[in-house]
């Protein structure tokens, strides 16, 4: 029984490969992005709710700590870790701006903003890439099933074309994981 399950699973992910494969072009667009900024001295903000703020957060970590190559800490900021700033965003003006005034406050142009949601309609992550194009930053989507509002509001959008939250945060992970290889390979030889 608890094999079946597992290899099911395995065979759900497995289907996705083909489709993911597809999105590379897009993938490159958004690592070269996040490469340009970097060298240029910018920093790049995550955020996301629930499995997708822990995506941020794990990003975020491998860009200021070391993803395979040593080399100088990258400023990745995950804006779901300020507990202080959270709760008093979210009581003072809703969550929905949770991430979004965090943005205003800390985003200057040449920065970039990873959004992170499996439905691509997150409210709050939607406001925050809204607030990131009027403060200048570049914008990167990470979405799920067709894309959400992320899909027409961001500059890069990657869409895993799933509806399963499960295998759409697996394609997520491995997106920040390439994109954090080609920080390397660029930034830390």
């Amino acid at each position: 029984m608890s094999q079946a399950y597992v290899n099911e699973r395995i065979d759900e992910h497995a289907a996705l490969v083909d489709a993911y494969r597809a999105l590379a072009p897009q993938i490159a667009a958004a690592g070269d992005e996040l490469v340009a900024a970097l060298r240029a001295g910018s920093k790049v903000l995550l955020c996301g709710n629930g499995g997708s703020a822990g995506d941020a957060q794990h990003i975020a970590a491998e860009l200021t700590g070391r993803f395979e190559t040593n080399g100088r800490g990258l400023p990745g900021i995950a804006l779901t870790t300020d507990s202080s700033a959270m709760t008093a965003i979210s009581n003072d003006f809703g969550y929905a701006q949770v991430f979004a005034r965090q943005v205003q406050a800390l985003g200057k142009p040449g920065d970039v903003l990873i959004g992170i949601s499996t439905s691509g309609t997150s409210g709050n992550v939607v406001a925050a890439v809204e607030a990131a194009r009027d403060h200048g930053l570049r914008t990167i989507g990470l979405a799920g099933k067709d894309g959400g509002s992320l899909a027409t509001i961001c500059d890069h959008c990657v869409t895993v074309p799933s509806a399963n939250t499960a295998r759409v945060q697996e394609y997520h992970i491995l997106t920040g994981h390439i994109w954090c290889g080609m920080v390397d390979r660029e930034l830390r030889p």
